[in-house]
């Protein structure tokens, strides 16, 4: 029988209910930054592709946010605190990778696909290790977070959307980029996902 808890709830839901709100601000603000971005890479002549994978990402996002309290909540899902650990490591993991992806993009970062023709591919910063730091940084994310208050049927589901969409979003994202902007020849010997730690062959 499912149990509903008191009117404040223990003290991890609150915490918990507290880190899953600052994620959807977090979101919220990188989506005023992709717009700000996008008018400036359209004023340059960007192109975008992939355009109706959006509304299957907003809607991703959004319903693993508001699944994962409902989970927590209606399910009563324990807090484990050396789950909650591993968990929250993996969760930091990921927003490392995020923020160091949008730093080394600059105002070429977006939530959409918009690539300007002719301009050179961008390969420093954590690029120099993986091609895709940003969509790894979302794996980690969207498993790590529901499982630091134990939510895993919301960690699993979403991951397994979540890997569903990448594989067509990364299909798109990489030709869009062969075609302007000379993506093989700049970031072709990097493995997708885990840095090679012996080195480039």
């Amino acid at each position: 029988m499912v149990t509903m808890p008191s009117a404040l709830g223990p003290a991890s839901v609150v915490f918990f209910l507290l880190l899953v709100a600052l994620v959807a601000v977090q979101r919220i603000w990188e989506l005023g930054r992709s717009r700000r971005h996008e008018v400036s890479l359209r004023a340059r002549g960007a192109r975008e592709s992939a355009g109706g994978q959006m509304a299957w990402m907003r809607a991703l996002h959004t319903a693993w946010l508001v699944a994962i309290p409902i989970e927590v909540v209606l399910l009563d899902r324990p807090f484990e605190a050396p789950l909650a650990l591993a968990a929250f490591v993996v969760f930091l993991c990921g927003q490392a990778l995020r923020l160091a992806a949008m730093h080394a993009l600059g105002d070429r970062w977006s939530v959409k696909v918009l690539t300007v023709p002719d301009a050179p591919p961008i390969s420093g910063g954590i690029f120099r290790f993986i091609r895709h730091p940003n969509y790894l940084g979302v794996v980690l994310e969207i498993a790590a977070l529901p499982m630091i208050h134990g939510a895993w049927l919301t960690a699993v589901a979403f991951s397994a959307a979540n890997a569903l969409l990448l594989v067509v979003r990364i299909r798109a994202e990489e030709a869009a980029l062969r075609r302007d902007n000379a993506y093989d020849e700049g970031l072709g010997d990097r493995p997708r996902w885990f840095p090679r730690l012996w080195g480039r062959s």
